[in-house]
């Protein structure tokens, strides 16, 4: 394996425990670390991306995964307060959906995502998203 890839942090927006558990091991599978935050709802995100609440402090992440449904705020409304705040527009956005027919539906539509990624999300898949976003810094 190549040299640990640092990719700052990262904002995950998920539901289920076993996905987030899922992604953190992709990153380490995929040779990438950095430092990582979950919201569990879209609420959350909200509140996490405003410096809200408990997340007066919050940093402001390099990337987002935004898992599609919650129970409450969606992640299509969680995308649209990202997309139009000046201070939070500029951080990639990339949209988790574990439906292929919803990938599918998401990809056709575009609802303003940086890119759209079906679960489980692969190493393949991360290293990816981190190339195409110039997140990664090789470590020397």
């Amino acid at each position: 394996m190549s040299d640990p890839t640092y990719v700052g942090d990262i904002l995950l927006i998920e539901d289920n425990p076993g996905d987030v558990r899922l992604t953190h091991e992709m990153f380490t599978e995929a040779g990438m670390y950095g430092t990582h935050y979950v919201a569990n709802d879209g609420d959350d995100a909200v509140d996490f991306l405003h410096r809200r609440g408990d997340y007066g402090d919050a940093p402001r992440p390099n990337l987002i995964l935004l898992d599609w449904y919650f129970p409450n705020t969606s992640g299509r409304t969680v995308l649209q307060a990202i997309k139009r705040d000046a201070s939070l527009q500029h951080i990639p956005v990339v949209v988790l959906t574990g439906v292929l027919s919803e990938f599918h539906d998401l990809q056709s539509e575009q609802p303003g995502a940086d890119a759209y990624v079906l679960k489980p999300i692969e190493p393949a898949d991360l290293r990816r998203i981190v190339d195409e976003f110039s997140l990664g810094q090789e470590l020397v």
